[in-house]
């Protein structure tokens, strides 16, 4: 498949491999787009899985609903995701997410166990983790950012002024390869593309329920020990939200991890792949 639909959007997806032994949904983050897994997906195909990757909503550009903050909210990002299983006559898949692609993992982990056969979550710690350590951590130093982003109009305003000059060196400060760093932000220069992506920030207010609760799937976690965006401590306490068999892999490693350690990712994934048929 190439897209699919739901709810009058249109969201374009990457499909590879048969799936001789299963299929692994890949959910990218901000300011992402399925492209970051793309060292990741010939390893995964040829382990015989088949592996779907979303552009997701706010990325797509059949995808950018623009009513309100309603339309990012968690429950939407979830709910499309469900409707990438549907569309593909998918019942049960194996989820990997990264950044606010790993939020919508562990979320939709939480919400509809029966669709998730297994997750790999990079990076992103729990939500319930995260809101733990947000008090007892450097994790709300860490998040500054996300307040900022929330506010209208004038992060896109300042990101985007010069061609992304701001974008650009942000990016690259965060350890994003160059190249990476040029394609995401010329998506991001496309007409309301960035709006469109800082949905998901401004959505928080309207995600009741937001953590999903704990997670009843084999779960792997994949964290980068020198991430600049998320702590050691919401790591850690990560564990205390799986209800299920649980392996934490730590990297030497930043946030970038689909780009930049892409076999390592793979491997984590085909390790709980393989352990959770």
């Amino acid at each position: 498949m190439q897209s699919f639909e739901r709810d009058g959007l249109r969201f374009d997806v990457r499909d590879s491999g048969a799936g001789e032994q299963g299929t692994v949904v890949c959910l990218h983050g901000f300011p992402q787009d399925g492209s970051a897994y793309d060292g990741v997906t010939p390893r995964l195909v040829a382990a015989g899985l088949r592996v779907l990757v979303p552009d997701q909503r706010g990325y797509s550009p059949g995808a950018r609903p623009t009513s309100g903050r309603g339309d990012y909210a968690m429950h939407e990002l979830v709910g499309d995701v469900v409707g990438l299983l549907d569309a593909a006559g998918v019942e049960r898949a194996h989820v990997v997410g990264h950044d606010w692609g790993g939020a919508v993992a562990w979320v939709l982990a939480g919400r509809h166990s029966e669709r998730v056969q297994s997750l790999s979550v990079l990076s992103t710690p729990h939500p319930k983790a995260f809101e733990a350590a947000m008090l007892r951590s450097t994790q709300g130093l860490r998040s500054t950012y996300m307040a900022f982003l929330q506010l209208p109009a004038l992060p896109e305003r300042l990101l985007l002024a010069r061609d992304g000059a701001a974008a650009r060196r942000v990016l690259s400060a965060s350890g994003l390869p160059l190249e990476r760093v040029e394609h995401y932000v010329a998506r991001m220069l496309e007409p309301g593309a960035l709006t469109a992506m800082l949905g998901w920030y401004r959505g928080i207010a309207a995600s009741k329920g937001y953590g999903g609760g704990r997670t009843r799937v084999p779960t792997a976690y994949v964290f980068g020990t020198r991430d600049p965006f998320f702590s050691p401590d919401a790591a850690r306490r990560t564990r205390e939200f799986v209800l299920a068999d649980y392996r934490i892999t730590e990297l030497e490693a930043g946030h970038w991890l689909p780009e930049d350690h892409p076999a390592e990712v793979a491997a984590a994934v085909l390790r709980r792949v393989t352990t959770s048929v």
